[in-house]
């Protein structure tokens, strides 16, 4: 039986970083980096509800942001709807592959989130957490981040 050894060489771990300042958007993305870490974490008896609940979840997350770039007439919801589309596609492949039995896959798939992530957040997802914040309160979203270090320097180091 595996257990956490077979962790991602880049773990997700949520930290304030990876706020956004769209409360909605931010508790599923804290959901996401849970679900994702559990299925990294789960041995082989627990992968296939680890990966139930990783689908349950990116079901619900990615059709509430499509949803909420529909009803505001997102303008650049084509690029954003697309790449959730391709990793419900990778998903499906994944599941096919797990009823055959193959545990790497999931766990690469995984992996594979975990590296994925951080870019969609950073790139698309921030983007439109701009949008329904200025949609929704008139202005862009102000996030406060606890003190946060990149390398060796914290951010009040540098210049």
């Amino acid at each position: 039986m595996q257990t956490a050894s077979h962790l991602s060489a880049i773990p997700l771990v949520w930290n304030d970083s990876l706020l956004l300042g769209f409360d909605p958007m931010d508790a599923s993305h804290r959901e996401f980096v849970e679900v994702v870490t559990a299925l990294m974490k789960a041995s082989d008896d627990q992968l296939g509800a680890s990966l139930e609940l990783v689908e349950r979840h990116l079901l619900e997350h990615f059709n509430s942001e499509d949803r909420w770039m529909a009803e505001t007439d997102y303008p650049a919801r084509e690029c954003h709807v697309n790449e959730h589309a391709a990793v419900l596609r990778s998903l499906k492949q994944v599941k096919e592959l797990w009823s055959g039995g193959n545990a790497a896959i999931v766990r690469r798939f995984g992996s594979e989130l975990c590296q994925w992530f951080p870019g969609h957040a950073d790139y698309l997802d921030s983007a439109l957490s701009h949008w329904m914040s200025k949609i929704r309160m008139g202005g862009k979203p102000v996030v406060v981040r606890r003190k946060l270090s990149f390398g060796e320097h914290s951010i009040s180091e540098t210049k």
